[in-house]
């Protein structure tokens, strides 16, 4: 299968890594000049649970797409959620009739943004639990294990996403194919919707955040929007079990962590995904007549924030 990894972060490098290590025809595309040129200088560099190794394949940067000549079967993305329609106008020429493209991005409403380019019953959508970290051009951190669990978003399409899940397999990547994966989607967005974006705005920890008095109203009532939505797009919530598993967070091995958000928007100034979490909760909202006021104050606080600070 000819895979081609748009956006070679820590997530996309791993992706890439172990996909090419089982023999797969992988191409990578990246945004950053600075790191196709370590890519394309040592391959990507990776701390592979304590084993340190290189994985050459061939990279390119958007703007050399066209004339590349390149041809996808599969298309899997990694990028920001506020890059995904700039990439893909810039990469088109990868598409052809038969191609495929898997989001495996956090947030919702990337299939809207997709659908722009490539048909319904050739999206594949799904979310991934293994995790990675960059620590400099070409260079990341791959430690741990994880698991992908995926599903065509047409029914026309589960062929080639079965054919994904036997590929994945055989890299060692833990993939499942779900029969609702869009319970999956929204219930992992709950988590960060609530967790992302208040550690942000509140410039704590996850465990400072579940130690504060207003905690769990917040949490309720950001979940209790986000499940009023998702009724809406055929996705029925449990909300006391959703509202369970974030809670746990506050007491488990990541209460120290700051989420992504919190390191894009305080530590590094950059813009967030709010408009993909929240945002798409507020956006949808406003579509199907429900109000959703705890989500769109929310959005608006996370872009005056970015403007504060002079998010790039």
């Amino acid at each position: 299968m000819k895979i081609t990894v748009l956006g070679v972060g820590g997530m996309g490098s791993r992706f890439a890594i172990m996909l090419h290590q089982a023999g797969n025809d992988i191409t990578l595309v990246d945004g950053w000049q600075a790191n196709v040129d370590a890519i394309r200088k040592d391959g990507i560099q990776a701390n592979f649970n304590g084993k340190q190794i290189a994985e050459k394949m061939p990279v390119y940067t958007p703007a050399e797409i066209d004339k590349s000549g390149i041809k996808a079967d599969l298309i899997v993305v990694f990028l920001k959620s506020n890059q995904l329609e700039s990439m893909f106008e810039q990469v088109q020429a990868l598409i052809h009739p038969d191609t495929y493209v898997l989001c495996l991005l956090n947030g919702i409403g990337h299939e809207d943004v997709l659908e722009k380019f490539v048909a319904k019953d050739h999206l594949i959508l799904g979310i991934t639990m293994w995790t990675a970290g960059m620590t400099g051009p070409g260079h990341v951190e791959l430690v741990g294990d994880g698991e992908v669990e995926l599903q065509n978003f047409e029914p026309a399409g589960k062929d080639f996403a079965l054919q994904v899940v036997d590929v994945f397999k055989g890299a060692g990547l833990n993939p499942k194919y779900s029969d609702n994966v869009k319970y999956s989607i929204w219930r992992k967005a709950c988590v960060n919707g609530t967790l992302n974006v208040l550690c942000a705005l509140l410039d704590c920890n996850i465990g400072e955040l579940g130690k504060t008095r207003e905690a769990p109203e917040l949490l309720h009532t950001i979940i209790d929007e986000f499940a009023a939505v998702a009724k809406h797009e055929g996705v029925d919530l449990d909300t006391a079990e959703v509202y369970d598993h974030v809670a746990a967070t506050f007491t488990a091995d990541i209460a120290d962590h700051y989420p992504s958000m919190h390191q894009d928007l305080v530590q590094h100034h950059r813009v967030t995904e709010v408009d993909f979490i929240d945002g798409a909760v507020a956006r949808k909202g406003k579509k199907y007549g429900i109000a959703t006021p705890y989500c769109t104050l929310l959005t608006q606080l996370v872009h005056a924030k970015e403007q504060l600070v002079g998010a790039k």
